[in-house]
């Protein structure tokens, strides 16, 4: 029976890469599909775009690849990766630059058609309503001050770029599972329009199969939780998930050799449940998946077979993940040593207002704190323990004498704080709204987004 070997690559901007080349030389990988893109991400991406025209990329793909690409070369690897952002052609213009001075050869693939700013308006106008997915809000409040607004696409785009043979596919915003579900799409020949419940289960399986693999390291134990998270060995060293997947879907989840890490029972379900709101209904761009069912089957040896999951139809709309200009802000930290150094910390903020008064200076939120003191505990800090803070001095003595932690004042100031809609968060700065598809066309450019 044929087995695709699919291999976690980054999961988040900035993740380990060194990972990889284990899942690769000694993995038998044939894929590996590699998420950058967290929604904060594309906040931090058109903030380079803002400044550099062609940047808004991730660039820690470029590196990447440059160390990654003769190991894939050598061993028939693919990469698929949304490491594309806001502007993917530009990532495909500086990964070919790249690959021109090293004297190398690839097959580079964009996938496009995620990017629905423009629209936006042409869609309110014909009564699409786009609103706030969890508050309801009208986009109208915040729409002169969008800066980009980027659909989910699903895996359709990134099936049609390997079967005309691409060898690195570079997307914008895709659904993070959708970068795993494709490779299986692909090679096994599966429709992602289905009718008939067989077909719904088999793209609920290779969706969580992607679910598993899309946070790398979180999968082998990187980030467990449990009791025993101490006996985790070797995690300085540790391997990146690796899925093993069948024709009907089933797929035994495990990593390299000789990597740390470890793939058991627990370590996989904490990673299933891992940004789920519903797992009964968890909702993708391909199909909506029910966890249910699902079966965790720990085989020994760093494998688990994950059989069971139970597919239902997509949804007939996109969500959009926006965002938008919504002000500033400033923060500054400034450290006393003894004596006194509390009181010189506090004297510090009280300069620090008066001038903000006399330049009248406009915010909507100033935060002072003292680290060592209320940094943490905020109003709940005991005022009877302050002078005891004062006079516990830090033990270091490199630079004269030793400095009190609550001689450490912080300012932060904020003038309309970036917004995020998924809840009352210091650096809020997304939206979110819907995006409708009418019969088998995504209102969102092509139903399948486009490959150039």
């Amino acid at each position: 029976m044929k087995t695709v070997r699919i291999g976690a690559g980054l999961g988040f901007y900035g993740d380990a890469w060194a990972p990889i080349a284990a899942s690769i030389e000694r993995g038998g990988v044939q894929y590996i599909a590699s998420d950058h893109l967290a929604e904060l991400t594309l906040a931090i991406l058109q903030k380079d775009r803002a400044r550099e025209p062609h940047a808004g990329y991730a660039k820690d793909a470029l590196p990447m690849l440059a160390q990654l690409w003769p190991l894939a070369a050598r061993h028939g690897v693919k990469f698929i990766l949304n490491a594309g952002g806001l502007n993917p052609r530009g990532a495909r213009d500086a990964l070919a630059e790249l690959f021109r001075k090293k004297g190398w050869s690839a097959r580079i693939a964009v996938v496009t058609g995620d990017d629905v700013l423009d629209r936006l308006d042409d869609w309110n106008a014909a009564g699409e309503g786009l609103a706030h997915r969890e508050s309801g809000a009208s986009l109208a409040s915040v729409r002169e001050r969008m800066v980009f607004a980027n659909a989910y696409l699903g895996a359709a785009p990134i099936v049609r770029a390997l079967e005309q043979g691409a060898d690195i596919v570079l997307t914008g915003r895709v659904a993070d599972a959708a970068l795993f579900l494709a490779p299986l799409v692909h090679e096994f020949g599966w429709t992602l329009d289905a009718q008939t419940p067989e077909q719904w289960n088999r793209l609920a399986q290779g969706l969580t199969v992607g679910h598993l693999l899309e946070c790398s390291g979180q999968g082998s134990g990187g980030n467990f939780g449990g009791l025993d998270w101490i006996d985790i060995p070797d995690l300085g060293h540790i391997g990146y998930p690796i899925a093993e997947v069948i024709e009907t879907g089933d797929a035994i989840i495990t990593k390299a050799p000789d990597t740390g890490g470890r793939i058991s029972f627990d370590t996989v379900r904490q990673q299933l449940l891992y940004e789920v709101h519903d797992p009964r209904n968890y909702i993708s761009p391909d199909v909506v998946l029910d966890m249910g069912s699902l079966q965790l089957d720990d085989l020994g040896s760093d494998r688990v077979r994950v059989t069971g999951a139970l597919g239902k139809p997509r949804p007939r709309q996109l969500k959009i993940v926006g965002g938008y200009q919504d002000g500033w802000m400033g923060q500054a930290t400034i450290g006393y040593s003894w004596p006194q150094a509390y009181a010189k910390a506090e004297r510090t903020a009280q300069i620090v207002q008066q001038q903000m008064r006399e330049q009248r200076m406009a915010f909507d939120d100033l935060r002072i704190e003292y680290l060592g003191y209320d940094s943490i505990l905020g109003p709940l800090a005991d005022p009877a323990q302050r002078d005891n803070l004062n006079a516990r001095q830090a033990r270091g003595r490199w630079f004269g004498p030793p400095v009190s932690m609550a001689g450490i004042v912080r300012a932060t100031v904020r003038r309309r704080p970036f917004r995020h809609a998924a809840g009352d968060r210091i650096a809020r700065h997304l939206a979110h709204a819907g995006c409708a598809r009418t019969g088998r066309r995504w209102r969102a450019g092509r139903r399948d987004g486009g490959v150039k």
